[in-house]
């Protein structure tokens, strides 16, 4: 007689239940957050953000305002 196989997909355990792995919360939290500066800046028309040292501000036309150099560690 056969045994009965279960297959168990890879964001199940074999009894159901749903898991969290790093990879899936670090992409929601990527996805999550270019969400959230899409919209702030479709709002706002500028957003905050850090580049090459510096905090920033991005404004829709692509222009940058320097705010302040972060310091070294």
């Amino acid at each position: 007689m056969a045994s009965k196989s279960t297959s168990v997909s890879r964001s199940k355990t074999s009894d159901g239940f749903a898991y969290l792995t790093k990879r899936i919360v670090v992409s929601k939290a990527k996805s999550a957050g270019k969400a959230a500066a899409k919209n702030a800046m479709e709002l706002m028309g500028y957003v905050v953000t850090v580049k090459g040292g510096w905090v920033v501000k991005e404004y829709q036309n692509g222009q940058f305002e320097q705010i302040e150099k972060l310091q070294e560690a």
